[in-house]
């Protein structure tokens, strides 16, 4: 995985706590930085990208929330 996707993870694993917030939300940034340290090393990483076009093409209100 280059710096560049590592980038992406990190600042989708930010992100999604504002998209989702609550236990949602803390979940699917565990699971962003978990896959960045580990997971990409098991291959199938589709799905995660999948995600992390979501989270940072969502766009976000002024109260930082979903839109």
């Amino acid at each position: 995985m280059d710096h560049h996707e590592k980038m992406r993870l990190r600042a989708a694993a930010f992100r999604v706590t504002r998209l989702y917030p609550g236990p949602v939300g803390e979940v699917l940034s565990r699971e962003l930085l978990t896959w960045e340290e580990f997971g990409y090393r098991l291959g199938g990483g589709q799905l995660v990208m999948r995600l992390v076009d979501h989270v940072l093409k969502t766009p976000l209100n002024q109260d930082g929330v979903a839109a």
